[in-house]
């Protein structure tokens, strides 16, 4: 019995569901005719924050080797890093039915707050269609180089975030473990070799 519960709870439909739950009642407040400006926050935030995990994981598998927990979630990373697209995509979609017009839509593209999120997006969009192991297989190293670019759609993340709130704090309590983390992995690879563990 207990062996059968442990298979169903590391089957991906579990963990999707675990990762989509959130995102349930936003749909829900959306299709309800709630304020979508209120919306917004809460859908970049998870956005962010799984983004930031997804990423935690190489250095956290260096920190920890022995851990079972990051071992079981870097083996489901792609997962993390596909929903937080999802949730940026809803955060964009959100957005934009805000506003309502393409007009202004296009009017704010100059904002600080607001070019930083749609690149990070646009970047996104990639990395998120080559998260499954056939694009793995078929772009080879092309493939590590793209979802490489995390990393300045992270630093894009961040800006977005402090640009629209006029505050520093509440975004770099999520990015800063993120930083220290990722520091530490560049100062372990200088000794164990360039970039060691990255993926």
């Amino acid at each position: 019995m207990q062996t059968s519960i442990k298979r169903l709870l590391n089957t991906p439909y579990v963990f999707w569901a675990i990762l989509a739950l959130p995102s349930l009642a936003m749909i829900n407040g959306a299709l309800s005719g709630r304020d979508l400006e209120g919306l917004l926050h809460p859908t970049g935030e998870f956005a962010a924050r799984l983004m930031i995990i997804a990423m935690m994981l190489t250095p956290l598998r260096m920190l920890l080797p022995n851990s079972g927990t990051v071992q079981w979630l870097l083996q489901r990373r792609h997962y993390l890093g596909v929903a937080a697209f999802g949730y940026a995509a809803l955060h964009t979609l959100y957005y934009v039915l805000d506003l309502g017009l393409l007009s202004t839509v296009l009017g704010q593209l100059t904002e600080p707050g607001i070019w930083t999120g749609w690149i990070a997006f646009l970047i996104f969009i990639p990395m998120a269609l080559t998260s499954n192991h056939a694009s793995v297989r078929r772009l080879g190293p092309l493939w590590k180089r793209l979802q490489r670019f995390v990393y300045p759609a992270a630093v894009l993340t961040l800006l977005h975030w402090i640009f629209l709130t006029n505050s520093m704090g509440p975004a770099l309590v999520h990015f800063v473990p993120l930083a220290v983390l990722e520091g530490y992995r560049l100062f372990k690879s200088r000794a164990t070799g360039p970039l060691a563990g990255a993926e």
